[in-house]
């Protein structure tokens, strides 16, 4: 008990629940519209994603955040780990967090985790225009014994929804959002393409 507790203070308070519910999901269903979801991120990636959202936080604050952020990777290690299926803006392939070399080894991974079908990652294209859920990210989780629950994020807040009529309306959402995004096919060539790009502008610099 003491180690969770320690451990916890590692995400926020409105996020601690959340990371606890993702241990216990079978079944966990992301929308990203800006950054690559935490349970895909390297270090690198969540380094800087950490430091651009916290300018004046010590070195030791900041390690301690990316260290939270990767030990949450290990429910898709497991042998019993959840399904997991994300979509992602392709703002997310294109924002250069952290540099073009930061970029290339995490698209490297999203692509590998697709790959080997730890992930199913689908993108959302520029294409695609106005899109279900405009107003921020999602993160949808279903259990073995209890209600589904949704997740919304915003600045410094977030909220844990288990109304059966909301959670039902965010899983509508989201069945828009994965009719309107690219095949995984697709979303892992560009993936791999955009990865190849940031890649080749490292190597320039």
């Amino acid at each position: 008990m003491w180690r969770r507790l320690i451990n916890d203070q590692q995400y926020a308070d409105y996020f601690a629940e959340v990371v606890e519910l993702e241990r216990l999901a079978t079944k966990i269903c992301e929308f990203a519209p800006a950054l690559v979801p935490g349970l895909l991120q390297t270090a690198g990636y969540a380094r800087a994603a950490t430091l651009a959202m916290n300018a004046f936080a010590t070195d030791e604050y900041i390690e301690d955040k990316v260290s939270g952020r990767l030990e949450r990777r290990h429910i898709l290690k497991d042998a019993t780990r959840p399904v997991y299926w994300v979509v992602l803006h392709e703002n997310v392939l294109r924002v250069p967090v952290g540099g073009p070399a930061v970029m290339a080894e995490q698209l490297e991974r999203v692509a590998a985790m697709a790959r080997e079908r730890t992930a199913l990652v689908q993108v959302l294209p520029y294409a695609a225009g106005a899109y279900a859920l405009m107003t921020g990210s999602l993160k949808l989780m279903e259990f073995e014994d209890a209600p589904p629950t949704a997740y919304t994020e915003a600045v410094y807040s977030g909220n844990l929804l288990d109304d059966p009529a909301v959670v039902k309306r965010a899983n509508a959402a989201y069945d828009l959002i994965r009719a309107a995004a690219l095949s995984p096919e697709a979303s892992l060539a560009l993936a791999e393409s955009a990865a190849e790009d940031f890649r080749r502008c490292a190597s320039t610099t």
